[in-house]
């Protein structure tokens, strides 16, 4: 009798396997606290031990300038690149951004000095345990009170407390969004317009005091990269104009200052094919016992049907383990995906099922997420494009 033929499926990916942030050495979350020890400022530890105490220090962050962007562009980014050798301290490593990577979540790491499982900004969107309802913690839709949703002081609330002069130089729609009052609030927030005009007054606000803690940021890139992708003319041009607003920034910094240039992800274009692209909501394997579906494309929090969590995860893990990191919420929690803690009230904020990309795919949701699953540049997950960032560093 002939034997019956074997079913060759290969092994998903194993959550071990995934290349967790450099929590308390490494990370985004490092980096305040770090700045600020070497301030005097009490309370802050120096986690990044590669950097250099300076009186005046400044953090330009770049949303969407990844490490591998930077390597990948030294045409484009001559000044950023020729800086390279001297991230992080000038051992020429990159920081790691935090899981996921993300804006809400890294912008929450930055300015708390806590990973995301402490801040509890932990992704796009994510369950709100109190309502049941998802919660886009980028725009804060629906409304939700800042101050329970992410208790901690900012290291920069902490530093104005010291006496530091602490300073943000933003565009002005940000100065009173939720996600600015519990992630970068604290001294004085500057809205300006114009990069250059942001470049300008960072410095002076540097020199205003004997010890500055000053943030700037700037947006378009990452807009550029979502629209049209990193491969583009477009992104090509916003990066170059990057590279002239830090090499104007460098060219301005008074005495006893150092400049970090750093961004709160990567990015990386995915095809617009099926094979790529998978649709959530046009899949019913996917969708069988799944109540909500949150993060974004490349790093997912699944909600199950209470009772269905088991089922769930192993579906998803059958039907995308071979290019997504798939795991229960214990699994990542215990993995430290989102930092070696978790807060009791971040617990249930976390999907039952995690899922996170480790090929160039997407989980898109054609119909819930119509914007999100037209974009050409994502990022969110694990791997060195989305998750590698830099610490280029001038000093005068």
């Amino acid at each position: 009798m002939a034997q019956p033929a074997t079913w060759d499926h290969p092994e998903p990916l194993a959550v071990a396997s995934a290349p967790v942030p450099e929590y308390g050495s490494g990370s985004l979350a490092d980096l305040l606290p770090t700045l600020a020890a070497g301030m005097g400022v009490p309370g802050m530890a120096a986690a990044i031990p590669e950097l250099t105490p300076a009186d005046r220090n400044c953090v330009f962050l770049v949303d969407g300038l990844g490490w591998e962007q930077i390597k990948d562009h030294a045409d484009e980014a001559p000044y950023l690149h020729a800086l390279l050798g001297s991230s992080r301290g000038g051992t020429g490593r990159p920081l790691t951004a935090g899981y996921p990577a993300t804006t809400a979540t890294s912008l929450a790491s930055v300015g708390t000095g806590l990973p995301p499982g402490a801040h509890g900004l932990p992704g796009y969107t994510v369950r709100n345990p109190d309502t049941g309802a998802l919660m886009n913690q980028l725009r804060w839709q629906p409304w939700t009170s800042p101050k329970p949703w992410q208790p901690y002081p900012t290291v920069f609330q902490l530093a104005q407390d010291a006496g530091v002069h602490a300073a943000q130089v933003s565009s002005p729609t940000f100065q009173n969004t939720p996600l600015t009052k519990v992630a970068l609030s604290g001294g004085t927030f500057l809205g300006r317009l114009t990069g250059e005009e942001r470049m300008d007054l960072a410095a002076e606000q540097l020199a205003a005091g004997d010890r500055s803690l000053v943030y700037t940021y700037y947006a378009e890139l990452d807009g550029a990269g979502h629209r049209y992708g990193v491969a583009s003319d477009t992104w090509r041009g916003q990066l170059m104009y990057v590279d002239r607003l830090v090499q104007r920034l460098a060219e301005q910094l008074p005495p006893r200052s150092a400049l970090y240039v750093t961004a709160d992800h990567g990015m990386i274009d995915v095809p617009f094919d099926e094979e790529h692209r998978i649709d959530f909501d046009a899949d019913w394997e996917l969708r069988a016992g799944v109540a909500l579906l949150g993060g974004e494309g490349r790093a997912r929090h699944v909600y199950a049907v209470r009772g269905a969590e088991n089922d769930v995860l192993t579906c998803w893990r059958e039907v995308l383990g071979e290019q997504f990191w798939v795991a229960s919420r214990d699994e990542a929690i215990a993995a430290g995906w989102f930092g070696p803690t978790i807060d009791q009230r971040v617990h249930d904020r976390l999907g039952d099922v995690i899922v996170a990309a480790r090929d160039d795919v997407l989980v898109i949701a054609s119909e819930r997420e119509p914007k999100e699953s037209a974009m050409v540049g994502n990022h969110g997950s694990m791997t060195p494009a989305e998750q590698l960032v830099p610490l280029l560093e001038v000093r005068s």
